[in-house]
């Protein structure tokens, strides 16, 4: 406290006969006040936010036990990254000062953030990061949704604006659709277990083609239910195909990672596993009209077909085929014939060449020119040279007419 208002203060008290007026004793509490409290940082959850039409940003803070109003003036909140609402948790960093004009204390807010949601975040980004390196987010281990499911499971809170929403979209979409409603606290401390045990209730009985499962919209924090870790571990190992309905779109938990398949609210959900009655007539009549398109169509390429099987045709057709390989057939003979012809010519000219060779080098051609053939008489071999003879031996000699013998007298080289 300052010395001046420890004096006024002190002064005031003394001089008991002195009256103050409502703006001197305003004056002295918000002089005491300001003057004592350096720049604070309060922790409260947002009421009676009211934005005004200036820009400025007037709410209150509180707790179970307090309220202290709250102004944030538009050059301070053009930064915000959020937008602050009643029931939020909020930081509030700023100056304390007396409203004289309505005798109230008040916090003049320069900085605003969450309480708490840093923490929760990086808690959040670390069990995503941890879950992801297992294999848990995989699209490989994601299944397709049933587009015909006969009964969809939805576990969520029976007293919730999510079962209403859900319920409404499958009566009006289709009402043929069976809709089996497990109850769970979706906040709280006793939300997690709550969903886990349905989530394994649904599995072990097979209580469904398909699960939905999620809240509308919250806070972070009303949300952290859904990335409790043994939830989203029960969401990735589903046997039946999950859908993931947390919040709004912009909102997320870990089981939207986990699930097959992600919904951005609830609603968006209930449309996924319900095929309008209407899409699907639609859908049904424009597949009739491409089935009696395309059967129209085949109809006439047969009656093209068929057309060209008429007598006349098929004749005219025939003959365009057999003419042309008739005339390939009778080319081909005649060529065939002359070859024949050409190759017995060209034989029997060389025969007759070898015949004239052979008569020609034939022993009695070589005999009639005046040559004769020796032979041993004792072997019958022909003799070619004088070294095959000796003295005394005896030769047949053959001449061209008749032969002789003859005794070998004299050997001469």
């Amino acid at each position: 406290m300052r010395e001046t208002s420890r004096a006024r203060y002190g002064c005031a008290m003394r001089d008991e006969a002195r009256i103050l007026s409502v703006s001197e004793l305003t004056s002295i509490v918000k002089e005491i006040i300001e003057g004592s409290l350096p720049l604070v940082t309060v922790e409260g959850e947002v009421t009676n936010c009211r934005p005004a039409s200036s820009g400025h940003l007037y709410f209150s803070l509180k707790d179970r036990s307090a309220v202290i109003q709250a102004v944030m003036f538009r050059y301070r909140n053009r930064g915000l990254g959020f937008e602050p609402e009643d029931g939020m948790l909020v930081r509030a960093t700023g100056a304390i000062t007396v409203y004289a004009a309505r005798g109230q204390y008040q916090i003049l807010v320069e900085r605003l953030e969450k309480a708490g949601i840093g923490d929760i975040l990086a808690l959040l980004e670390e069990r995503k990061r941890r879950l992801a390196a297992e294999g848990l987010f995989d699209e490989t281990r994601k299944r397709s949704i049933p587009r015909f499911p006969e009964r969809v499971v939805v576990i969520t809170s029976p007293t919730g604006a999510a079962i209403q929403d859900i319920l409404n979209i499958l009566e009006r979409r289709n009402s043929g659709i069976d809709v089996l409603i497990l109850p769970a606290a979706v906040q709280g401390e006793t939300a997690p277990l709550e969903l886990l045990k349905q989530i394994e209730r649904a599995n072990r009985y097979h209580l469904g083609d398909v699960i939905i499962i999620g809240r509308g919209g919250g806070s972070i924090e009303d949300l952290l239910a859904f990335s409790d870790e043994k939830l989203v571990r029960a969401v990735a190992t589903s046997k039946i195909p999950v859908i993931s309905a947390v919040g709004h779109e912009i909102d997320w938990a870990l089981t939207d990672f986990a699930a097959d398949l992600r919904a951005p609210t609830p609603s968006a959900a209930a449309e996924l596993v319900s095929e309008s009655r209407a899409g699907l007539a639609r859908e049904v009549a424009q597949l009739a009209g491409e089935l009696e398109t395309v059967i129209h169509s085949r109809i006439n390429q047969a009656r093209l077909v068929l057309s060209r099987f008429e007598p006349a045709s098929v004749e005219g057709r025939f003959m365009k085929i057999l003419v042309p390989s008739l005339r390939r057939f009778d080319d081909a003979k005649e060529g065939l014939l002359r070859g024949l012809t050409d190759s017995v010519a060209l034989r029997r000219h060389r025969l007759e060449l070898a015949l004239g060779s052979l008569e020609a080098s034939s022993p009695e051609a070589v005999l009639a020119r005046g040559f004769t053939v020796v032979r041993n008489a004792k072997t019958g071999r022909a003799v070619r040279a004088i070294n095959e003879l000796s003295q005394g031996d005896m030769l047949d000699i053959k001449f061209s007419r008749g032969g002789a013998s003859a005794r070998v007298e004299e050997l001469r080289e």
